[in-house]
């Protein structure tokens, strides 16, 4: 498996036998439910998937089992502990215990099993603080980070960095991609630990049932955010997959702003509430900007599908779909 560091073509192709063990970590979730629906839409037969009863993922001697069992030829690992900044706060031994033993066992097992080609998702929460907007992967580790969150990303820029190391020592086929804030189909749209899209989803929602005359939202509404479906996601893990081979975590996003307001204005519109809706400008903002520069994808040849609209519509439905049950 020779190293292709300037990430160029790898050495087989991913897409070229459907029948290859693909073991998909953390398919339950967001992210993993979306690349199990693509991977089945393209015609791939043989997913592994294991609930976390079926295989819990931070004890070494369960996951090495599975591997020598199974012996998957592709992992793409998108199990992780996550939540929001309560959580995070309230967790923190949690968040920086149980991510870094899932993704340490998942990796070394990996490569001492034989698999040809491992993809990792982290977030774009590895970035600084203060990283310059758009953010480049150049900006990984130039100062500190976002103190709210930093045990998740502390593990999930030690997950990079162990892609890295196993490339390097042993020229192994690791790579790493970045998404940017995520929504979809399976999302989570708890009223506490949601966020900004679903949580704003779920209050309209419950507003219009409700006959509410106004949905009240914190800050100014001014902080622009950058959103990607995650069926976006999914393509693109299936391309990096296939055309990817270098040592560099790549950004995965949308290249496209959305303020808080618009974003607001949008998903009030596609869930038809008809009441006002008020800012409350008293209440703090966040961060003015986060985008992520994903240009070193898009010249790869890889640029997103699904529009904000049409990814709201699609999430509104599979909200409503769900709610029943």
């Amino acid at each position: 498996m020779g190293d292709n560091s300037n990430g160029t073509a790898p050495v087989s192709s991913f897409l070229a036998d459907k029948s290859a063990k693909i073991f998909v970590a953390g398919h339950r979730g967001l992210v993993g439910s979306a690349i199990v629906r693509k991977l089945r839409n393209l015609g791939f037969t043989n997913l592994l998937l294991r609930t976390h009863s079926e295989l819990d993922l931070t004890r070494q001697n369960d996951v090495e089992s599975f591997f020598a069992a199974e012996k998957p030829r592709f992992v793409i690992l998108a199990a992780a502990k996550v939540g929001g900044i309560h959580a995070n706060k309230t967790y923190p031994a949690e968040f920086i215990g149980i991510n870094l033993q899932i993704q340490t066992n998942v990796i070394d097992s990996s490569y001492r099993h034989g698999v040809q080609k491992l993809l990792f998702l982290g977030s774009s929460c590895i970035y600084p603080k203060f990283a310059p907007q758009p953010i480049p992967e150049e900006a990984l580790l130039t100062s500190p980070l976002e103190p709210t969150n930093e045990w998740y990303a502390v593990a999930k820029i030690a997950g990079i960095k162990m892609c890295q190391a196993y490339r390097i020592q042993y020229d192994w086929d690791a790579i790493s991609g970045m998404p940017t804030n995520l929504y979809g189909p399976n999302d989570n749209f708890h009223p506490e630990n949601s966020h900004v899209l679903p949580g704003l989803m779920r209050r309209f929602h419950e507003a219009k049932v409700n006959g509410a005359k106004e949905v009240v939202v914190w800050g100014t509404g001014s902080p622009l955010r950058e959103f990607l479906h995650v069926d976006d996601l999914a393509d693109a893990v299936v391309f990096l997959m296939e055309k990817y081979s270098g040592l560099g975590h790549l950004n995965v996003g949308s290249g496209k702003e959305v303020t808080i307001k618009e974003l607001a204005e949008l998903v009030k519109e596609v869930v038809g509430f008809e009441g006002a809706l008020v800012w409350d400008s008293s209440k703090p903002d966040g961060t003015p900007r986060k985008l992520m520069d994903s240009s070193k994808l898009a010249g790869l040849g890889w640029t997103p599908k699904v529009s904000l609209k049409d990814g709201l519509v699609d999430t509104y439905k599979w909200y409503l779909e769900n709610l029943k049950q």
